[in-house]
C-alpha cells in the first residue's frame, strides 16, 4: 500500500501548450475516438489506474496471506528464531537421547566383556597356583602324567574362552564407544535445554530436567577415571562401573517424564 500511497500523493501536471494537441490521427470510427481518449487526460487514466490497484489489492492480499502466516503456524512463541521453534528441532533431542540409552547399555556389555578378559585371567593365575607338580624319575624323566585334574580341565576351560574375549577386541571397542557417548551425550543434553528455551522462552524445573543433569555430570565423572583405570587402579574401576550403573538408572526413571514432553510437543507445535 506504501507505493499506491505515494502514486496518490504525486501532483498532477498539466500538459503543456505545445502538447495539448495529439500526434495520432483522427480515426472515423467513433468507437476509436474513445479509445484515444485517455491519452488526451493523463490526469484521468492515472485516476483509473489507482482505483484498479486499489480493487485489486483485497485479493491479493488474500492470496498472499496463506504464504505469510504458514510458517508462524510451526513456531510455539513468536516466530523470533524461525524453524528452530517448530516441532522438527524440538523432535531432535528425544530421538537422539532414545539412540544414546541404547547405545549406553551397548557400552556396557563392551565394558563388561573387557572386564571379563582380566578377571579370567586373575582366575586362570589363581587356578594354577593349586596344580600339583609333576612328578619326575630320579633321571629327571617326567613320570607319565595321570589323568587332567578338575583344576587342570578348568584352566583349560578358561584359557580358551579368554581366547575368543581377546578376539573380540572390547576394550578398544569400549574406549571408542564411550568417548562417542560422552561426546553425543554433553552435547545433546545441552541442546535439549537450548531448544525448550527457543520453543518456550524458558526452562522448566523438574525431574527430567535435573535427571539429565545429573547423567551428564555421571558421564562427565565416569569418563574422568579412565587415565586412573588403564594403571590398573581396580578402586578406579570399581566406582567407573558404579557411577554407570547409576547413570543407567537414572536414564530409565527419566524416561516417563521425557515422553510427556514429547505429547506437550506434538500439542503445542505444528511442522516444520
Amino acid at each position: 500500500m506504501a507505493p499506491t500511497l505515494t502514486i496518490l500523493k504525486l501532483p498532477i501536471l498539466s500538459p503543456k501548450p505545445h502538447q495539448t494537441q495529439s500526434k495520432l490521427p483522427i480515426l472515423s470510427n467513433p468507437c476509436r475516438q474513445n479509445l484515444s481518449i485517455p491519452s488526451h487526460n493523463p490526469q484521468k487514466l492515472l485516476i483509473e489506474t489507482v482505483q484498479h490497484l486499489k480493487s485489486a489489492s483485497l485479493p491479493l492480499t488474500a492470496v498472499a496471506l496463506p504464504f505469510f502466516l504458514d510458517p508462524q503456524d510451526a513456531l510455539a512463541v513468536e516466530g523470533e528464531f524461525g524453524i528452530l521453534e517448530g516441532r522438527s528441532f524440538a523432535l531432535i533431542h528425544p530421538l537422539v537421547m532414545t539412540g544414546l540409552f541404547f547405545y549406553t547399555l551397548w557400552a556396557g556389555y563392551l565394558g563388561w566383556q573387557w572386564r571379563r578378559v582380566r578377571t579370567t585371567q586373575d582366575e586362570i593365575n589363581e587356578l594354577k597356583k593349586q596344580v600339583k607338580p609333576v612328578a619326575v624319575t630320579p633321571e629327571g624323566t617326567p613320570v607319565e602324567p595321570p589323568a587332567p585334574s578338575p583344576v587342570e580341565a578348568k584352566i583349560r576351560q578358561l584359557t580358551e574362552e579368554r581366547k575368543e574375549l581377546i578376539k573380540g577386541s572390547y576394550r578398544d571397542r569400549h574406549f571408542n564407544a564411550g568417548s562417542i557417548l560422552l561426546g553425543f551425550g554433553v552435547f545433546e543434553a545441552v541442546f535439549g535445554g537450548v531448544n525448550t528455551w527457543f520453543r518456550t522462552g524458558k526452562l522448566f524445573p523438574g525431574p527430567h530436567l535435573f535427571a539429565g543433569a545429573g547423567i551428564t555430570v555421571l558421564w562427565a565423572a565416569a569418563a574422568a577415571l579412565v587415565p586412573a583405570m588403564q594403571k590398573g587402579n581396580e578402586t578406579a574401576r570399581s566406582l567407573h562401573i558404579a557411577l554407570n550403573a547409576l547413570n543407567v538408572l537414572l536414564f530409565v526413571w527419566q524416561i516417563p517424564t521425557g515422553i510427556d514432553i514429547v505429547f506437550k510437543v506434538f500439542e503445542f507445535t505444528k511442522w516444520p
